[in-house]
């Protein structure tokens, strides 16, 4: 396994993978020291999000290799069709697993997602529309979700 770490506009960015594809991508809490040379495996993951961050890119094209149950890859997969700009529930999730008294096990499959961004958990909000955790924090996941809003909020002054 190689990692990188990167500087995106919500933090310090920690990426992690080999040849397989990319097994992590995890925004720190901390400042960190950005790699000067990103390993060969790495470099067109830091390079999507940077486009992401521009808002050039919308969809990543990444090969990806998590660690995961059956059941939180399923999850994880079906993150992945949440499309760029819009937000599901948590029970449509369920509803989407067939069996919507897993929503338990699906906001915890969400909650272990470990590709930061690329897998985009953090489209999950609350059946009322709040934004529930986040393991990033909720400060993270607001900002993300107005990074991909077609509205973008003017300041008045």
């Amino acid at each position: 396994m190689e990692e990188c770490i990167i500087k995106t506009p919500l933090g310090y960015t920690k990426i992690i993978g080999d040849t397989n594809g990319v097994s992590s991508v995890t925004v720190l809490n901390s400042d960190e020291k950005i790699t000067d040379i990103i390993p060969i495996h790495l470099e067109d993951c830091a390079f999507q999000l940077e486009e992401y961050f521009q808002g050039i890119r919308k969809n990543f094209d990444l090969k990806l290799n998590p660690e995961g149950t059956e059941f939180q890859k399923k999850v994880w997969e079906l993150l992945e069709q949440i499309p760029y700009g819009k937000t599901v529930s948590y029970l449509d999730l369920s509803k989407q697993i067939g069996d919507i008294k897993a929503i338990r096990a699906v906001a915890n499959a969400n909650a272990k997602n470990p590709l930061w961004i690329v897998v985009p958990c953090h489209r999950v909000i609350g059946s009322d529309g709040s934004l529930t955790g986040y393991a990033g924090g909720l400060h993270r996941k607001q900002w993300l979700l107005e990074h991909e809003s077609p509205f973008k909020q003017q300041s008045l002054f």
